[in-house]
């Protein structure tokens, strides 16, 4: 039975990946999550500079999963390459770098630092505002998203994963601008803009007022999206968006998607990852599937 799946020409023992800013580097994990049974750690993003964050309270609870405006609260590429990247190399697993920036020379100071380091991927995060354009994400616009994919490729030696914002009218129209400018594969859905006021405060339940909705509540809308992203490009997809067990990371890759993400999940349940892993596999067992990828795209039109 082979649970094997490639992407840009990096080889997965199986299709299941920790979604970015659910998992830090993979070290609060370690004592729960055997990582070599991953098939890959996507970290938490990484900046040029440390970032703070925003102020507190940043995450809220929320029916049928939470919202948070963390901020992207990180200590810079540097510590990441000399703390984070040797911890991750004790596995077996793919490290896949999320990459976050407030300008494009942001971006491309991490992605040349991640060069030479011992990394797979780089997954970019085009949902950070945008500082030059008046903090409109760089996910948002499709010649922005265009512009950014393509200077990134001109300096990236791994293969970059462009991670798309669902908030847009059209999801296809940003996945065929990032694969027209040379992206190696697409990840989708990064989380949904909401808001939660306390009633009895009369206040934001976040400082932020607005976060990104993740949980269970967004996946019918990711696996739509990764469905028509699929459809609208020839690169490979990575899903994610409200996956917490096999069946739900199945319908994944029956909409097109290649790989899939657990995010918020791990927050309820810290050995999800593995759970599904475990469970894709009883999964191709009872219905005699030799090879995952059988299974990516099939749907029946």
């Amino acid at each position: 039975m082979k649970t094997e799946v490639s992407i840009a020409g990096v080889s997965f023992k199986n299709p299941v990946m920790t979604a970015s800013g659910t998992f830090g580097s993979g070290m609060e994990y370690g004592e729960f999550v055997d990582l070599n049974k991953l098939g890959a750690v996507v970290t938490k993003g990484v900046a040029n500079v440390p970032w703070p964050g925003n102020p507190t309270p940043r995450v809220a609870e929320v029916y049928g999963g939470m919202l948070n405006a963390i901020g992207l609260q990180n200590p810079g590429i540097d510590v990441f390459l000399e703390r984070d990247v040797p911890f991750l190399q004790q596995y077996d697993t793919k490290i896949i770098v999320n990459v976050c920036g407030k300008t494009v020379e942001d971006y491309l100071e991490v992605v040349d630092r991640c060069n030479d380091a011992p990394v797979d991927m780089l997954e970019i995060n085009v949902s950070c505002p945008n500082v030059k354009e008046g903090a409109i994400a760089f996910g948002q616009k499709a010649d922005a998203l265009f512009s950014i994919t393509d200077q990134i490729k001109k300096h990236a030696k791994k293969p970059v994963i462009m991670k798309l914002s669902p908030n847009v009218t059209d999801i296809s129209e940003m996945a065929k601008a990032a694969e027209a400018a040379g992206a190696d594969a697409i990840s989708l859905i990064n989380t949904i803009t909401g808001m939660k006021i306390d009633v009895h405060r009369r206040r934001f339940a976040l400082a932020n007022k607005t976060g990104g909705l993740s949980g269970p509540a967004i996946k019918p809308v990711a696996v739509r999206m990764v469905y028509q992203a699929s459809h609208a490009v020839k690169i490979p997809v990575i899903g994610m968006g409200g996956i917490a067990n096999a069946e739900d990371a199945i319908e994944f890759l029956l909409a097109g998607a290649t790989a899939v993400a657990v995010g918020a999940m791990n927050f309820v349940n810290p050995y999800t990852t593995v759970e599904i892993a475990e469970g894709i596999e009883a999964y191709m067992r009872r219905y005699q599937i030799e090879d995952i990828n059988e299974l990516i795209g099939a749907v029946e039109e």
